[in-house]
């Protein structure tokens, strides 16, 4: 009779924490030890136990109780629709660590479809993380298409914009927003988004199968500022105006509304939608987003999340 006792289910949890950190996060067995408080003969055999359930293969296939308790009930708590929780290595600062992977894994269902889809993607380091781990298929019949501008006031491309990568590896035509992310005025987000070409590329990513975006902070170095779409006297604006954290540049407040005026006004991002009809997905994790990802939760911009342990916790404490 195949056991199932709770004790047995508590190992094999630490088994797939052990051997997501060996593997996906790369720790060596001394440092599983030491984050996992065991000591390094019980690191090692937790380790090979991951191996010989067939936890770890290319990736962990492991449902590890608590991730999925905190995956329900964020989606309880924010009316999600699909969420996942991953396992977090509490000393990293790649803010895609864990993430990236199962982002990667979900884009790769929706491209795996057989009629044509078309898929949305946001920028940051996230989904550029996630896209980079997408394996080759070939997928002419979908579309693959920007929710964002893709060049910096300066001219220069976005380092982040995951179209090319993504198009590269799929064989999807790629639907770019070759436009500044901010314009430097209302009117001229007005004109160059009334352009055919990237008039059509807005309406099609407004009506995208699925969509994947990071979710920005607006503290004192954000992505916003950092990669020079907007300078430090309008991030202080925005600070100063609440601002919480931002989604494809359009910043909103604690509650999730939308900051009236200042950059939100020159935007020329597809604009974003309150509960949306279509899976419309965040990824992000970390102790600098959780505010962002809140004020994202709580407006209802999003209907699904990949996050991590340790960011789900905060989230529903």
């Amino acid at each position: 009779m195949p056991r199932d006792t709770k004790t047995d289910r508590l190992r094999l949890d630490d088994a797939a924490r052990a051997g997501w950190l060996y593997y996906v996060a790369q720790n060596t067995q001394d440092e599983i030890a030491a984050k996992m408080n065991i000591s390094r003969q019980s690191a090692q055999r937790l380790v090979a136990l991951a191996m010989r359930e067939r936890l770890v293969k290319f990736k962990l296939d492991h449902p590890i109780a608590r991730c999925m308790e905190l995956a329900q009930a964020l989606q309880d708590r924010f009316g999600l629709t699909f969420c996942e929780v991953t396992l977090v290595d509490p000393t990293s600062q790649d803010p895609a660590l864990g993430i990236a992977e199962v982002a990667a894994a979900e884009m790769e269902k929706w491209l795996k479809a057989d009629g044509p889809i078309v898929m949305a993607l946001g920028t940051g380091r996230e989904i550029r993380g996630a896209v980079d781990q997408v394996s080759r298929m070939a997928c002419p019949q979908h579309k693959v298409v920007s929710l964002v501008g893709s060049l910096a006031p300066d001219g220069s491309a976005n380092v982040n914009d995951p179209i090319t990568v993504i198009g590269d590896a799929t064989g999807a035509p790629r639907h770019p927003l070759a436009v500044p992310v901010v314009a430097t005025s209302r009117d001229e987000r007005d004109v160059v988004c009334a352009q055919i070409p990237i008039r059509r590329n807005i309406e099609l990513a407004g009506r995208a199968d699925v969509s994947f975006v990071g979710i920005g902070e607006l503290n004192d170095a954000p992505p916003l500022l950092t990669d020079g779409f907007i300078t430090a006297d309008e991030l202080a604006a925005l600070q100063a105006a609440g601002g919480a954290g931002e989604i494809i540049g359009w910043s909103f407040d604690d509650r999730g509304d939308l900051i009236p005026g200042q950059v939100n006004d020159r935007v020329t991002s597809v604009p974003l939608v309150k509960e949306p009809a279509r899976p419309f997905i965040g990824v992000a994790r970390g102790p600098n987003k959780l505010r962002a990802i809140r004020a994202a939760l709580t407006g209802r911009w999003l209907t699904g999340l990949i996050t991590d342990e340790t960011t789900a916790e905060s989230l529903v404490a």
